[in-house]
C-alpha cells in the first residue's frame, strides 16, 4: 500500500486531497495545526470514507513541530510516497501594497513558502533512501496559485508567496530527478472554501462576468483529483511540471 503525507488536511482542499488518495490506496498522515477533536465534521467524513488516516497536529511554520510530525509520521506510515505541500495561509488584513507590514510578509512567507522549502528537504531525504518502484521513488506535489502568475495589490504577499513555490518546484524538479523523485505543482483558482468564504460576493460577480471560461467555482475535490493524477504512474517522463485548475483563467482572451 502507497503512502502520504499531507499537509494543511484539516478541511478545504487539504482535506479532500487525503480523502481522494485514501480511497485510490494510499496511508495517509495529515498535518493539521490543531488536533483531531477539534474537526469532528472532517474526521467524520474520512471515517465515512474509509480513509486508512494518521493525524498529526503541528505549526507547519515551526521547525520543531516540521522535524516531529515528519518523523511521527515515518513511524506510522513507514515510508513516505507522495508529500503534498497544501498547508497555506493567507494575510490576516488585505493591506495596499504600500501598507503591508512586515509582519505580516514575514507570517505569509514563514508560512507558504518557507515551511515547504523545509518540509520538502526533510521528506525528500528520506524518499532518497527508499528503493525504486518502478521509475520513481517517490511524489512531491506542491499546492500553490494562481496568485503565483497574477498580481492582487491588495495581498502582495501572498503572490509572493505562491511565486516562491513555483521556484520552489523547478529547484526541487530540477535537484531530485537523478533521485527518482518527481515534482509536480498545482495552480488552483477560485476555489470554494473557508480562505475565499470571505470574498465570495466579489468572485462570484467575477464569474457571472464571464471572467473564467468554465463559469463556476472551483471545488476543493476539482484539485484533489489532479493531485491524484500526478501521484500515479502515468507522468514519469515528467517533472517540474504545473497544471492551472482554474476553470480556464489563465487563458489571456481578447
Amino acid at each position: 500500500m502507497r503512502t502520504a503525507l499531507v499537509t494543511g488536511g484539516s478541511r478545504g482542499i487539504g482535506l479532500s486531497i487525503v480523502k481522494e488518495l485514501g480511497l485510490n490506496g494510499y496511508r495517509v498522515a495529515l498535518m493539521a495545526t490543531r488536533p483531531e477533536e477539534e474537526y469532528p465534521e472532517s474526521t467524520e467524513i474520512l471515517r465515512k470514507a474509509g480513509v486508512d488516516y494518521f493525524w498529526f497536529s503541528g505549526d507547519i511554520s515551526n521547525s520543531e513541530d516540521r522535524k516531529r510530525v515528519v518523523l511521527q509520521a515515518l513511524e506510522a506510515l513507514g515510508t513516505f510516497d507522495v508529500l503534498v505541500n497544501n498547508a497555506g495561509v493567507a494575510p490576516k488584513v488585505r493591506a495596499d501594497l504600500l501598507t503591508m507590514t512586515e509582519e505580516s510578509f514575514d507570517y505569509v512567507i514563514g508560512t507558504n513558502t518557507k515551511a515547504n522549502m523545509f518540509m520538502t528537504q526533510a521528506v525528500a531525504l528520506q524518499m532518497m533512501k527508499q528503493p525504486l518502484h518502478g521509475d520513481k521513488r517517490g511524489t512531491i506535489i506542491n499546492i500553490s496559485s494562481c496568485s503565483a502568475e497574477v498580481s492582487s495589490v491588495n495581498r502582495g504577499e501572498y503572490c509572493v508567496s505562491k511565486a516562491g513555490i513555483s521556484m520552489l518546484t523547478k529547484l526541487y524538479a530540477d535537484r531530485l530527478a537523478p533521485e527518482g523523485i518527481f515534482v509536480y505543482e498545482i495552480r488552483p483558482g477560485v476555489i470554494r472554501t473557508d480562505m475565499t468564504s470571505q470574498v465570495e460576493e466579489k468572485y462570484t460577480e467575477l464569474i457571472s462576468q464571464g471572467m473564467f471560461p468554465i463559469a463556476r467555482w472551483g471545488t476543493p475535490e476539482d484539485v484533489a483529483k489532479a493531485v491524484r493524477a500526478f501521484c500515479s504512474d502515468d507522468f514519469c517522463y515528467t517533472t517540474g511540471n504545473y497544471i492551472d485548475v482554474d476553470g480556464g483563467f489563465h487563458i489571456r482572451r481578447l
